[in-house]
């Protein structure tokens, strides 16, 4: 046997710690593709365990995870649509977008989890976290229609006005009166609502609640916020009609009494005695 030299020997022990020390290869995660004959795609780790359904598109991590025999929903987003089973036609956009949602069908969820009874929803952002909207093609666009609503909750809609929607229906009558007791103000929102401080004319919520609670719109906490101006114009409308039947009353009377008068100025008449001349015969 050969001995080795002491450098020999320094060589191998350098080039065997080289091979100790050298970085091992980064082992990445495959991110699962699927791609069905019923026309399903998922794309994620754990995206849309879908069996019979059809038509459907998940992308990220358990994005329609628990879908079954569902058609057309598409997810995108982490757990978006995550416990939907059998809701068809649904749409969610975001982290856990339409997460709540299970049988529900025709939802659109942008960046909410909506709720587990929904379906024909639409919900985009989350209360108390977005807090202004910005919508373009809405401001100088003009149009026709009805006035849209909204209430606490962030839900929109028109108010409707046929008896298929109302109970307990019964004549306004004397209710209207407290529409007396409001105080119109002129005022100018704070810059920060208004920048242009635009002159404006209304009434003030506080004041307008002490009057009559019911005529004030609240917010989230409870809290008055504006003036259902709707209700006071048909409170207005309630007194006009009765300020103009008032008046259709007195005017009958005036007719009456006018009438009367002119039967009592006649019967003077008749009633003076007849001028009689007097000849003079000298």
């Amino acid at each position: 046997m050969i001995p080795r030299s002491p450098l020999r020997r320094g060589f191998l022990l350098i080039a065997f710690a080289g091979v100790l020390l050298a970085p091992s290869p980064v082992i990445h995660a495959q991110c699962p593709q699927i791609c069905d004959d019923n026309g399903n795609t998922a794309i994620g780790i754990g995206a849309s365990t879908n069996t019979t359904g059809y038509a459907n598109t998940a992308t990220g991590t358990e994005a329609l995870f628990f879908n079954t025999t569902a058609c057309c929903n598409t997810a995108y987003g982490f757990a978006a649509l995550f416990n939907n089973t059998i809701g068809g036609s649904n749409i969610a956009l975001g982290n856990n977008a339409g997460f709540n949602l299970t049988t529900g069908s025709n939802n659109i969820d942008i960046g909410n989890a909506g709720l587990a009874g929904d379906s024909g929803y639409i919900r985009i952002g989350v209360s108390g976290v977005q807090t202004k909207t910005f919508i373009a093609g809405i401001s100088g666009a003009s149009g026709t229609g009805n006035p849209v609503v909204i209430n606490a909750n962030g839900r929109l809609g028109v108010r409707p006005s046929s008896q298929r929607f109302k109970d307990e229906i019964k004549p306004m009558d004397e209710a209207s009166e407290a529409i007396l007791a409001l105080k119109p103000v002129t005022f100018r929102y704070k810059k920060e609502i208004d920048p242009d401080r635009t002159a404006e004319f209304g009434l003030v919520a506080e004041d307008v609640e002490n009057v009559n609670p019911a005529l004030v719109a609240r917010d989230e906490q409870g809290k008055p916020y504006s003036v259902r101006y709707e209700a006071v114009n048909a409170m207005l409308l309630n007194e006009f009609i009765k300020a103009r039947r008032q008046i259709d009353s007195q005017q009958k009377q005036i007719d009456a009494l006018t009438a009367g008068l002119q039967k009592v100025s006649a019967q003077l008449e008749l009633s003076k005695p007849t001028p009689q001349t007097v000849l003079n015969d000298q």
